[in-house]
C-alpha cells in the first residue's frame, strides 16, 4: 500500500538524485550526493508523520526501504526485513 507520506530517491537521467512522492511527475528535491538526497527525504517523511522512504540504486534497481517514524512517537514501528 502506498501512503501519501513516502518518498523514493531515485537516480536522474540528467545527472544527481531526486526525492519524489508517489505517483508525482516532478521532483520534490535534487542533490548532487544520494545521502544528501536520503537525508532530505527522511526528514521530510518524519515531518509528513512517518512512512517509507525507499531507495534506488544508480541502475534503477530498489536498494533500501527504511521506515521512518513520525519524529516524536515513543513506541515508533519496528523495521522489519
Amino acid at each position: 500500500m502506498v501512503n501519501k507520506h513516502d518518498r523514493y530517491v531515485g537516480n536522474n537521467p540528467h545527472g544527481g538524485w531526486d526525492v519524489k512522492a508517489p505517483n508525482a511527475d516532478r521532483a520534490s528535491a535534487h542533490f548532487e550526493k544520494q545521502a544528501d538526497a536520503e537525508r532530505y527525504g527522511r526528514e521530510v517523511v518524519r515531518n509528513l508523520g512517518g512512512g517509507e522512504l525507499r531507495v534506488q540504486d544508480r541502475h534503477g534497481q530498489w536498494r533500501d526501504s527504511d521506515t521512518v517514524p513520525h519524529g516524536h512517537d515513543p513506541f515508533p514501528p519496528r523495521d522489519r526485513k
